[in-house]
């Protein structure tokens, strides 16, 4: 039977009796129905896993003792952060659960021209709490023991601008350039398009910027299955799924 994992926001050390924050005590006390003694692992975005025991459970608090800590081999080497152009509803959250799964830095959401959704100062921050969780619930679930940046929204020229990384990507559908002829990079910056395409005049500018077009493909990708697939190539050519074939 797998062991429970749980994200768990505070300093963790080996020996220290935790207690449990809300979201967890819902998980461990009312829908899991966990008793103490029972196993769960913690882990709070420090690179470690914290190996634990539950020691009270109850309704509204529940405490647990850490009995040893492990650092897995599961921080990919490659540093990619992606520039995703927002979308709509489920594709935005799709697109952050599957890229923090294949082993994303860091996304930073993009307005972008043809950029439908439109985001008030009080709405920006509520979706951005929902996107930080979405990253969290794909760690708890993929066993990453890091948690990938999710920034706050900000203009698609200002991210080509500040990008900073070995390599620079513009997916661009027009392209041939093969990514296997490209010295191994040390970190990438990604920019992915809405669903209706970068401008000709956004590509120009990430072009002058020092990104390099690339299409992944002779198909086109929605804006929500781009990264996915980028992600998986990437990390095959440079960062931790290669070396498991």
């Amino acid at each position: 039977m797998r062991i429970p994992r749980f994200y768990e926001d505070q300093p963790l050390t080996d020996g220290q009796e935790v207690q449990l924050s809300d979201a967890v005590v819902q998980h461990v006390a009312r829908a899991l129905r966990m008793r103490p003694d029972d196993q769960l692992t913690l882990f709070n975005g420090d690179g470690n896993e914290y190996h634990a025991r539950l020691s009270d459970v109850a309704k509204r608090k529940v405490s647990a003792r850490i009995e040893s800590v492990s650092q897995p081999a599961r921080i990919s080497p490659l540093n990619i952060q992606i520039g995703q152009s927002l979308s709509r509803g489920e594709r935005m959250d799709y697109a952050i659960q599957k890229a923090t799964e294949l082993g994303m830095t860091g996304m930073t959401p993009l307005f972008s021209e043809r950029c439908e959704v439109k985001l008030n100062n009080e709405r920006q921050d509520k979706r951005l709490r929902h996107w930080q969780q979405i990253a969290i619930s794909a760690c708890e679930q993929s066993l990453r023991c890091d948690i990938p940046a999710i920034e706050a929204p900000q203009t698609l020229s200002d991210w080509i601008n500040n990008a900073e990384a070995n390599l620079k990507l513009v997916l661009h559908h027009h392209t041939e350039q093969p990514l296997e002829t490209l010295q191994p990079p040390g970190s990438v910056a990604l920019l992915v398009g809405p669903e209706g395409g970068l401008s000709e005049a956004e590509v120009e500018q990430a072009l002058a910027a020092g990104f390099k077009p690339v299409a992944f493909g002779p198909r086109v990708f929605r804006t929500e299955t781009a990264p996915v697939a980028a992600l998986s190539v990437l990390q095959f050519l440079w960062g931790d799924l290669g070396n498991k074939f």
